[in-house]
């Protein structure tokens, strides 16, 4: 089992960055692929980036893309989303997970999942 907890979120306004933090245990994490979603009420959960286990490789959702940066540090097992230019749109909660797929993009191909942290853009 691996356990992912997610930190970071919180309110900003429009504009505004905010950088979030997940801390991976129990597994490898340097074996793993990461990946941060985020899920509104009613919605299903929708992929936002996603990092391979060197960080050579990154992949993210058109919304974010140019504004949002994934990285990982291996040594502290942790995975970050450095968000900036935020919109009200961005407003969702945000997951961290762990797949063994590449950079993959489908809720289905990862393994582990965080609790989520909230993220809330005021306009």
């Amino acid at each position: 089992q691996m356990q992912l907890v997610e930190s970071g979120g919180g309110l900003v306004q429009a504009g505004g960055s905010l950088s979030l933090s997940c801390a991976a245990s129990g597994r490898r994490f340097s074996g793993y692929n990461m990946g941060w979603f985020r899920q509104v009420p009613g919605k299903e959960r929708d992929f936002v980036a996603a990092i391979s286990w060197s960080g050579d490789t990154t992949n993210y959702a058109n919304t974010v893309k140019g504004r949002f940066t994934i990285s990982r540090d291996n040594a502290k097992s942790t995975v970050y989303l450095q968000m900036n230019s935020l919109k009200p749109e961005d407003t969702a909660v945000y997951y961290c997970a762990a797949s063994r797929g590449w950079v993959v993009v489908r809720t289905s191909e990862y393994e582990y999942w965080g609790q989520g942290t909230q993220v809330t853009v005021s306009s």
